[in-house]
Order: structure tokens, then sequence, then C-alpha cells
């Protein structure tokens, strides 16, 4: 009498884990948006200038580089459910350090030491969940990366609109810290139950699978490398956008500040409207194209807000900018999993190149910017989207399985492996 049931088991499967998945890039999203809107406050009780707090935030960073190409590794041994939430642990206790440093004695090293740690688990945690997403994209035969990457959005812009209420009531930042850590710990607890069951781990004794490759074996990939340069391209696109949009329309417009952070929400709300429809543009067209045409529409909207003569002119070039970029990164990571058994070592290569762009980004962009001044300076974003599109024939599916089965799959040019 069960027999019928059997059947659908991998499917019911498949669609809880995506649903977790969808959690726990929200859940993501929300201690990241947490954190950025408590920096303020950080600086302030720290006395700390604006390029001390940018020392200090490069703490961050630091823990994210260095955590991230060695994740890829940890999933393969202890999965991407245990990564997810032992990263989750480590964003915690990074957090708490940071409250404590800050709220208590107002120190500088551990709050840097809070943060490292904090870096790492979270570099973690999204390598994990990315694996984890790419496998679910493979059982349910659907490019859907890009919705997981909107739902990291949507747990950015709840965050945000809670960490507004929390500063207008006044509290403080130890509070509001220690309950995103306690969300983070116990929000992936329950999320992780709920992925798919040996994913990434290897078989039985640690016994290699056949066809796996090592992660210095990764990191000599021809099309795993170009496809780190799309997504670090993609990265500082959309990380240009992130630091220096706002300020663009501002200084090139002499705008109102709430017009800047008007012209930045255009962007944000395209960039979620393009991932939403990302699995229908992706399955229709396939991805190199699609990967092409966004990145080119990408660079007509950063051109179209550089070259503007009024602010509306600025806001229809951040709308395309936002849907240009929406679909570069998740896709990137979709393909560096196509092939599940390396599904691991290629998205921790590929997330270590692409994330260079958001540590290296801002700097360099401020340095421009002091010289040729912000609205020029972003110019830099269309190169970038230019170079993405040339290089973008490398996410073309994997010869062997991928998110798109094969009696959907469009022919598209490749590198090899």
């Amino acid at each position: 009498m069960t027999a019928p049931a059997t059947p659908l088991a991998p499917a019911t499967a498949a669609l809880r884990a995506r649903t977790a998945v969808h959690a726990t890039f929200v859940l993501n999203g929300v201690f990241m948006s947490a954190w950025v809107s408590r920096i303020p406050s950080v600086r302030d009780t720290l006395g700390l200038s604006n390029g001390g707090m940018s020392l200090l935030l490069l703490a961050f960073s630091l823990g994210s580089v260095v955590a991230m190409p060695l994740a890829g590794a940890v999933v393969l041994r202890v999965g991407p459910a245990r990564t997810v939430f032992l990263g989750a642990v480590a964003v915690a206790a990074g957090l708490a350090v940071v409250a404590a440093s800050v709220d208590g004695a107002g120190l500088l090293a551990p709050a840097a030491l809070g943060l490292f740690v904090a870096g790492a688990g979270t570099a973690s945690w999204d390598v994990a969940m990315n694996v984890e997403g790419s496998a679910v994209e493979r059982r349910l035969d659907r490019s859907i990366m890009s919705r997981f990457h909107a739902a990291w959005s949507l747990g950015t812009v709840v965050s945000a609109g809670l960490g507004v209420l929390l500063l207008r009531f006044g509290v403080p930042t130890w509070a509001h810290l220690a309950g995103v850590a306690v969300l983070a710990v116990a929000g992936t607890a329950v999320t992780t139950r709920s992925y798919l069951a040996g994913a990434a781990v290897p078989g039985e004794g640690r016994e290699r699978p056949a066809g796996s490759i090592t992660l210095r074996q990764a990191w000599r990939e021809p099309r795993t490398l170009v496809i780190g340069v799309l997504v670090l391209c993609t990265a500082f696109v959309e990380g240009t956008a992130n630091d220096w949009l706002a300020l663009g329309i501002v200084d090139g417009h002499d705008a109102a500040h709430s017009v800047g952070v008007a012209g930045f929400t255009v962007f944000v709300v395209a960039m979620t409207v393009g991932r939403l429809s990302g699995p229908w543009l992706l399955e229709t067209f396939g991805r190199v194209r699609t990967l092409r045409t966004s990145a080119a529409v990408a660079a007509v909207g950063i051109a179209t807000f550089v070259l503007s003569p009024t602010v509306g002119v600025a806001m229809a070039g951040a709308l395309l900018w936002g849907l240009g970029t929406a679909l570069g990164f998740p896709t990137g990571m979709s393909a560096a999993g196509d092939q599940e058994v390396n599904a691991a070592v290629r998205v921790s290569v590929v997330s270590s190149v692409g994330y260079a762009a958001f540590l290296a980004g801002p700097p360099l962009l401020g340095l421009l910017a002091d010289h040729v001044g912000v609205t020029t300076a972003v110019t830099a974003a269309a190169v970038a989207a230019v170079v993405g599109l040339f290089v973008a024939s490398a996410a073309a599916p994997h010869a062997e399985g991928t998110a798109l089965g094969s009696a959907r799959r469009r022919p598209e040019g490749k590198l090899s492996s």
C-alpha cells in the first residue's frame, strides 16, 4: 500500500529543501542588514573616524576572505546543513563579542576579533547555502537560484526596516545584535533539518566519489576560474551601486539625500524583480544569452546614470542597472554547482574570486572618486559589466548534470574544464 508514495518522496524532499533554502537565505540577509544598520552606532560609541571605521570593517572582510576558500572543503566533510549551522554559530559568537566590546567596555581590538569571526561564519554559511541551493535546482530541474538570492534581498529589506524601528525606540546595539545572534542559530537549526540528505558529502569511509576533484584542482580549472571572473564582475557592478549610487545622485545632481536613497531603492527593487523573473528568463533563453543581455542592460543603465542630464533620467539608469545586475551572481553560483560531486569545491572557488570585488571595490572606487567625482567613477562598473558580457559563455551548462533538464537545455558554447 505504500508503493505509490515512494516515487513522490524525492520530489517532496526537494520541495521541503527548497523552502528551507529560501528561509536560510532570508536569515542570512537579516543578519547582514542588521549589522549594517548598527554600523553608525558602533562608530559613534567607539569614537572612530570614517577611516577608522573602515579599518574595523576590514576585519569582517578579512574573516570572509580567509574562510571562503576553505568552506568548500568543510561542506564536503560535514555537508551543507552542518556547515550552515556552524557558520551561524560563528556569526552569533562574533556578534556577541562585538556587542560586549562596544556597549560594555568600548574596546576596539575585541570588536575587530568579533567581526573577523562573524565574517568567517557568514562566508561559510554563504558557500554552504549556495551549494544546497544548487543541489535543489538539480533535484527540481529548475533554474531557481536567482529566487534564493531574491529571498536574501527580502531579508535585508525587512531587517533594515526593523533596524529603523529599533533605533527610533532606542533599543541598544547589544540587544539588537544579541537578538539577531539568537535568530541566526535557532533559525538555521530549524531550516537545515529539511536540507537534502547526503548532499555534497563523500561516500562511506570518506572515499572520494568517482569524478571528484580536490579544492586545489578546482583552482586550476579554466571554466571555474572564468565563472569566478563573471561573478566578480557582477559583484563589482552590484557593490558599486550599493556604495555609490545614492551619492552619485546627490553629488551629480545636487539632490537631497532622500532623493539619492530613492534612487538606490529603485535599483534594489529592479534587482529583486529581475531575480524573481530569473527562472523564466533562464529556461526560455538559456544561461549565456540571458547573461550577455543582462550585462548589456547593466552597462547601458550605468552609462545612462553617468550621462543623465536630470534626476529622472538618472532614476531610469538606476532601474536598468538593477535589472541588468540581477542574475549574474546567482547564475554564476548555479554554473559552478552544475556537477553535484564537485559543487562544493567549485562554489567555494567562485565565491572566493567573486567576493574579492566586495573587498577591493569600495576603496578603489573611493580613491578614483576623489580625483574624478563619484558620478564619473562609477563608469568603472560599466567596464566590469562589459567584461562580464564577454566571459558569460563560461556559464554554459556543464556536460555532466545541470540545473536545466536535457529537454530544455539550449545549445550554448562553453569553456572546457
